[in-house]
């Protein structure tokens, strides 16, 4: 078995320490190849180490969905010397990194290691920003609120991406709570108007004998109750950018008078006989069926084509679990950071949460993620603290299975983690390791639910 000199560890007990370590370790070598990460990188970046080792500098910047910005490493080969950075991650951690250089025996950079924190802590090592002379900080590239690692919901952004640039109307379609604000705003902030409003519109919640008012605006004493001018929402959408959403609510009155500005680009507004001209573009969506509502007569045809002209589907989190953990973690530092109460997951919790199918998508992930950082006590959310109802919905493998107890889930849990560990590593002495467990309580384990004398080596 390799020994670590001095330390008598062998490599496997050594990694398992620095994996419990809170602070990230990483190590590139001379290609930007990372060939070691500790579990700390979930937390940053909601990356595994699985998926991040072997992985280079660039697998992670060129995909456009870098983990972090200014990123350190090529200027530290460059400058062949210590820096260290002040980033933020695309998940929301503002980390603090350190980044060393090591030799080989011809004095060519070998690896670099570096080390990452989540506060900031004052050290010797120059900073980059002051190496490169940088007045300023970049752009921040990680405001766009938009969370994910799924090829599907990269296709949607590359879509929104293209239609920015677009003046037409655009149609967003997808369930309740799947992030079609987001998006919305995702194609304003990348198009020629980001720089004027964009101004939200919940049709939904706005009285049906009050929509034109709100959305046209009324002259003083235009109606009862009208004590004065009022500037409407497209007033206040002027040069940038008006979504409305859940715009299967709009009261079929006001469906003709939104038909007129889309294709007119003007509006009146109410008591008032003159034009106006409406300089904004309209972004439309709906968790409902239009197409069915067409066919009904609830919804106006023409005016469903004119919002169509472009139609951007947004997948439900069901059908993207790659992007539970990412979107997790986000939640952990944005509510962490809200109520001041920092806290980390357990695997196999985190397992539970990826399984879920998420009826509510990822905003009910998120008031799930809150109400557990508001109410859970311990640094470490760990399984029994989740609501039973996840175990109801989270069956444990391809099955239908469900369960009514959380002992039981938490059974069923333990004998999946067990079977895959076996099947995995071949020994309970390497189970214990891999699940950082004893090895007389891998072997009962391993007696209790594969019904075989484990493999002690």
């Amino acid at each position: 078995m390799e020994k670590i000199d001095h330390f008598g560890l062998d490599f496997a007990t050594f990694t398992r320490l620095i994996d419990n370590l809170h602070d990230e370790i990483v190590v590139y070598d001379r290609h930007f190849t990372i060939v070691y990460v500790n579990k700390a990188c979930e937390r940053h970046y909601g990356y595994t180490q699985e998926e991040m080792i072997g992985k280079t500098l660039w697998d992670f910047i060129d995909n456009g969905d870098c983990c972090w910005n200014l990123s350190t490493l090529p200027k530290v080969c460059e400058l062949d010397q210590p820096l260290r950075q002040t980033q933020k991650t695309y998940i929301g951690s503002d980390i603090h990194t350190i980044a060393i250089p090591l030799h080989d025996e011809n004095g060519e950079i070998d690896y670099v290691v570096m080390s990452v924190r989540d506060d900031i802590d004052e050290s010797g090592i120059d900073q980059l920003v002051d190496v490169l002379n940088i007045v300023e900080n970049p752009p921040d590239r990680y405001e766009r609120g938009l969370i994910y690692r799924s090829d599907a919901m990269r296709e949607v952004v590359q879509l929104s991406h293209q239609v920015a640039m677009l003046e037409s109307p655009c149609l967003i379609l997808g369930e309740s709570g799947c992030g079609k604000s987001l998006i919305a705003k995702y194609i304003h902030d990348h198009g020629p108007r980001s720089e004027k409003p964009f101004v939200n519109v919940n049709c939904a919640s706005i009285q049906a004998s009050l929509f034109e008012s709100e959305l046209f605006g009324h002259r003083k004493g235009s109606f009862t109750g009208a004590d004065a001018d009022k500037e409407g929402l497209i007033c206040k959408a002027e040069g940038g950018t008006l979504f409305l959403d859940e715009i299967s609510e709009l009261p079929q009155p006001l469906q003709a008078k939104l038909l007129h500005v889309v294709q007119e680009r003007e509006y009146r507004r109410v008591g008032s006989p003159d034009p106006r001209k409406a300089d904004v573009r309209i972004l439309a969506a709906t968790n409902r069926n239009l197409s069915e509502m067409v066919r009904g007569s609830a919804f106006r045809q023409d005016l469903f084509y004119r919002l169509n002209v472009f139609e951007l589907n947004m997948p439900p989190l069901r059908t993207r679990p790659e992007d539970i953990a990412p979107l997790a973690y986000h939640f952990l530092n944005e509510f962490g950071k809200r109520y001041k109460r920092e806290k980390r997951i357990s695997e196999p919790a985190l397992t539970i949460l990826k399984r879920c199918p998420w009826r509510g998508n990822v905003r009910e992930l998120a008031h799930t993620i809150e109400r557990l950082v508001v109410t859970v006590e311990e640094e470490v959310i760990d399984t029994a603290h989740l609501p039973r109802w996840l175990y109801r919905m989270a069956p444990v493998s391809s099955s239908d299975t469900k369960w009514s107890h959380l002992d039981d889930a938490l059974e069923d849990l333990e004998k999946r983690m067990i079977k895959e560990a076996m099947e995995r590593e071949k020994s309970s002495r390497k189970v214990a390791s891999a699940l950082g467990i004893s090895q007389s309580r891998a072997s009962r384990l391993i007696r209790k639910y594969l019904d075989d004398k484990p493999n002690q080596n």
